[in-house]
């Protein structure tokens, strides 16, 4: 990859601990700071021609108590890297990036995606990213399990089949909650969206900028809601893209709008399969129709349910492949990105065919590597959580979650999610409830595709009806935010309104540019090169299609156990 030779460099010159290899060099540059910032930067590396900078930020536990009431050392310590422009006086303002999760880390999108981010935005403004309380390397950081050791043996639960797997699942989820809350403290129970989005503020007073400039994807999009809400003087120009309901986020038992076009980004794999023929998608071969093609699919993949399949490589590699490991490791993440559709589509006609080779290697189980939990602290911290509110027992939320299970093929997923949603004991330490007609700074700009598998377009125009004069750019296509799909339109979209303000006057529809479905990776470099582009709008879409194939940190809700 393009930054494996520069993020050992990088994390050699970092004031924080990762956890990573890294180069140790003689000595640390000087910090320096800026005039009008109130933060001292280390130099930690180039990227694309620009200089990154590495701090810590300390914030307070709580910002919502008065500081002479804060206890001691009850604070969190936030990493921050900043791409700068090279553009110093072109660029004023600091953009801030969140790349989902929840949980995920916005210090390494800055590594990894930094170069593409920065052509598409430009050089009006200095990129940062940070790892939000509890994540990454934040510190301390959020876990249920005090060492990896302890996270390897004790991490284990069948959670694949709601009625099969509950009795196990509920037993093993009360002893999970009990150690999330006596492994985290007095900090567990602040690990939230609302802490975060106060944390922001934190960043943008120590860079000297009153408004808040944002670009926030997946569940980034309800840390921007979240701050565009309590904080709406400050919301200069905030950008959430691939759009989640903070509505049925904060207050609802069950997320029953996640799932709403799930279905039917799989039968766009599919369309989209039988549309590329038997060059671009090898199960093309097995049917002539997008339906009997999904049947095929979803039938033959479903006999991994009573016969799973033994895989042998050598004598260190081997094992049973499973409906589930099929499922969830395979068919749904691939969802999110469409570039990954051509490559699924290989594995899974070997399958079909009886050679489960390539799918057991892409796809099984992996050793659990996680070194934190925030994503169920995030979450639970901030949903209606807890028995006070669920007051169920394990066969009342069989029989409850039954019904949200039968929407999609897909819900299965989530139950890793509710049973612990149910059981949480941390109690909940915000009073955060979002809003209708919330007047911004500037109104908000919302980015989607048309079939989103987890951040549905209805989520996005909820979002728009919360927020007055808000607006929604929408790519036609498949995939988990508007980089799945490639578009120049998106992009001018994002510019205008970043630099100028500029929105749309109504819901806007936009076209995919190149081939974004069952294209080989120099395929669709080509078909860029003879489009009839200018040099910088070749730059944005490359920069865009690079993105689209990454497995970039947008997941949502990834598993916990």
């Amino acid at each position: 990859m393009f930054y494996s030779s520069i993020v050992p460099l990088i994390r050699s010159h970092l004031p924080f601990h990762h956890n990573h290899d890294s180069v140790t060099l003689p000595c640390q540059p000087p910090a320096h700071s800026y005039p009008g910032e109130r933060i001292a930067w280390t130099r930690c590396g180039h990227l694309a021609n620009r200089t990154l900078e590495c701090a810590n930020l300390t914030v307070p536990m709580d910002h919502f108590i008065a500081t002479n009431n804060l206890p001691d050392n009850k604070s969190f310590t936030i990493p921050l890297i900043r791409l700068r422009s090279p553009n110093t006086t072109q660029a004023t303002r600091n953009l801030l990036l969140n790349p989902g999760g929840p949980g995920a880390s916005g210090t390494e999108f800055v590594y990894r995606r930094g170069a593409q981010l920065a052509a598409i935005v430009g050089d009006g403004f200095h990129l940062v990213g940070f790892d939000p309380r509890g994540v990454n390397q934040s510190t301390p950081q959020a876990t249920c399990y005090p060492t990896t050791e302890a996270r390897r043996e004790l991490s284990s639960v069948r959670d694949r089949q709601l009625v099969e797997d509950s009795g196990e699942l509920w037993a093993w989820t009360a002893n999970f909650v009990r150690a999330c809350a006596d492994t985290m403290g007095g900090h567990g129970g602040y690990v939230n969206t609302p802490q975060t989005a106060a944390d922001m503020n934190s960043i943008l007073d120590a860079l000297g900028q009153a408004g808040m400039y944002y670009w926030g994807f997946s569940y980034g999009t309800l840390l921007g809601q979240t701050y565009a809400t309590m904080f709406p003087r400050r919301a200069e120009r905030v950008v959430l893209d691939g759009v989640a309901n903070q509505f049925d986020w904060y207050g609802a038992l069950l997320d029953a709008e996640m799932l709403t076009d799930t279905d039917r980004v799989f039968g766009g794999f599919v369309e989209e399969c039988v549309r590329a023929g038997e060059e671009g998608c090898a199960l093309a071969e097995l049917a002539a129709s997008k339906e009997e093609l999904w049947r095929k699919v979803v039938v033959g993949l479903g006999r991994l349910r009573d016969d799973p399949v033994s895989v042998y490589v050598n004598s260190t590699v081997y094992g049973v492949l499973d409906y589930w490991t099929v499922w969830n490791n395979g068919v749904f993440p691939a969802l999110y990105k469409p570039a990954d559709w051509r490559d699924l589509a290989s594995n899974l006609a070997a399958l079909l065919r009886g050679n489960a080779t390539a799918a057991f290697l892409d796809y099984q189980e992996k050793a659990w590597e996680s070194d934190g939990d925030a994503l169920a602290f995030i979450a639970l911290n901030d949903g209606t959580s807890g028995p006070a509110k669920w007051s169920v027992d394990r066969r009342a939320l069989v029989d409850l979650l039954q019904p949200y299970v039968n929407q999609s093929m897909f819900a299965e997923t989530e139950l890793d999610y509710y049973f612990p949603k149910a059981a949480w004991v941390i109690p909940r330490t915000h009073s955060y409830i979002p809003k209708r007609n919330v007047s911004t700074a500037h109104p908000l700009l919302l980015l989607s595709t048309t079939y989103d598998p987890v951040c549905p377009l209805v989520s996005a125009r909820s979002a728009s009806d919360a927020f007055e004069g808000s607006r929604i750019v929408e790519v036609k296509g498949y995939g988990h935010c508007s980089p799945a799909v490639p578009s120049l339109c998106v992009a001018r979209h994002v510019r205008d309104y970043l630099y100028e303000g500029k929105l749309p006057d109504s819901h806007v529809q936009c076209e995919p540019d190149g081939k974004p479905y069952f294209s080989k990776p120099d395929d669709v470099r080509a078909v860029v090169e003879t489009l009839a582009l200018g040099d910088e709008d070749r730059r944005i879409l490359l920069a865009q299609q690079e993105l689209a194939r990454d497995s970039w940190p947008m997941a949502w809700r990834r598993r916990y156990m």
